[in-house]
């Protein structure tokens, strides 16, 4: 072996080696991908459940709980003004002078008997109206103080809180019991006590998750562009085009598995913040989930496989056939193709797979059909959350729209560009004569 050809073996292995460690890079970013999105989803899933209007905005002892709050807080908040005594005492003196005249009208009537005669006779000699009536005043204001002294105060505060209580406590509904075991089970997962502290720690972490997956997509599609930029420094090396091929073909198969498995769109709506004015207080509900849903490409086949219905699980069965299946096939046929035997590689079959079976692959519509799905779901939650925003002086609604692509959309659309490049330069470097 002459020392030129020992170099080009070196290189060769050299480039084959980098090759080989972009491609796992590549791999086990899509790994980190499928896994760091299928906690993300997890998180997502147990936010919305435990912040769903089921068990929120639309629970009788969410509100009963809140009311209760509110009129609690206004009872012990309560205490007679100065204004109010005097409103007090006029009532009082008003009702005091209205019950003597009263009485004396009642006594100084015509008495028929002795015994009435006599008690006429009586207080008439010994109580004089007048002054019966300037007691009055005095007496209101004696009254007045004991009303408002603190120690009624309190005890008529503890009169109306019990009944409150009373009335409160036969008040509730049928989520209760579901309520109470879905709020231990997340908080004991997430090692939280309260609300507060649950929803801080999972906005904190989904932002950990988010910047994640950013940076292993960005990794991920980092790795085959730093492969493609590899084959195009050695496209004039014609012995290197079947092997560069191949781990081209991996780099796609990696791509087609990740972008199949990490969800690819997610529809979030939910209520940010209800804020109603009630009593000089304020019942607050946020972020309530209204829907929540994040599904991946394999994720859609099985839940349309799933349904009951023969229309569903014909559409599944399809999507899984020219969205999933046939592009593998198409990858395993242009691998066979480009390392068989050119007697092999001229089967019918092998030649059908590698260069028509491309008419039947639908991965591109795919795209565009998640895309537009993912207009319209964002068209019409905006058309329809917007309908839910209201500002006024006692309630003020704000509604959130979480709708957006997912990583795997990304990762899935650059399979399809990747693949129809391949499809392009396999006719260009092919090793057998094309038709």
């Amino acid at each position: 072996m002459t020392a030129t050809k020992r170099k080009y073996t070196v290189l060769n292995i050299i480039m084959l080696a980098g090759l080989s460690i972009i491609l796992a890079g590549a791999a086990y970013s899509g790994y980190l991908l499928a896994k760091i999105a299928a906690e993300r989803e997890q998180v997502k899933e147990d936010y919305a459940l435990s912040n769903s209007v089921t068990f929120g905005l639309f629970s009788i002892d969410q509100w009963r709980d809140r009311i209760t709050e509110v009129l609690s807080n206004q009872i012990q908040d309560y205490h007679i003004t100065k204004a109010q005594q005097k409103d007090i005492l006029i009532m009082v003196e008003k009702e005091m002078h209205g019950l003597v005249s009263k009485t004396v009208a009642e006594i100084n009537q015509p008495q028929k008997g002795l015994g009435g005669k006599l008690k006429k006779l009586a207080f008439n000699t010994l109580v004089d109206s007048a002054e019966l009536q300037a007691q009055v005043r005095p007496f209101a204001k004696t009254i007045v103080a004991k009303i408002s002294s603190p120690e009624s105060q309190k005890r008529l505060k503890n009169i109306a809180g019990s009944k409150v209580n009373q009335l409160t406590s036969q008040i509730y509904d049928s989520v209760s019991v579901a309520n109470y075991a879905v709020t231990k089970y997340v908080y004991k997962k997430y090692q939280v006590s309260d609300p507060v502290a649950f929803n801080q720690h999972i906005d904190q972490r989904l932002g950990t998750l988010k910047t994640q997956l950013i940076q292993y997509v960005c990794i991920m599609l980092g790795c085959v562009l730093a492969a493609l930029l590899l084959w195009f420094t050695l496209r004039k090396q014609v012995h290197l085009q079947t092997p560069l091929f191949v781990f081209a073909l991996l780099f796609a198969f990696v791509m087609l598995a990740t972008g199949s498995l990490v969800p690819v769109i997610e529809v979030d709506a939910r209520i940010r913040s209800l804020d109603l004015e009630l009593l000089n207080g304020k019942v607050e509900f946020k972020n309530q989930v209204l829907f929540y849903q994040s599904k991946s490409i394999l994720g859609i086949v099985e839940t349309l496989i799933a349904q009951p219905k023969p229309d569903a699980i014909i559409v599944g069965a399809l999507i899984l056939l020219f969205i999933l299946v046939l592009p593998l096939l198409r990858l395993i046929a242009k691998g066979i193709y480009v390392l068989s035997p050119k007697k092999m590689a001229h089967n019918v079959v092998v030649r059908y797979l590698t260069f028509e079976l491309g008419k039947w692959d639908m991965s591109d519509v795919m795209i565009v059909g998640m895309l537009m799905t993912y207009i319209g779901l964002n068209g019409i939650l905006k058309s329809q959350l917007s309908g839910l925003n209201i500002h006024s002086e006692s309630l003020n609604v704000i509604t959130a729209n979480g709708t957006s692509l997912q990583p795997g959309y990304f990762i899935f659309a650059g399979y399809v560009l990747f693949a129809a490049l391949l499809s392009y330069i396999l006719k260009r470097v092919s090793p057998h004569d094309q038709l």
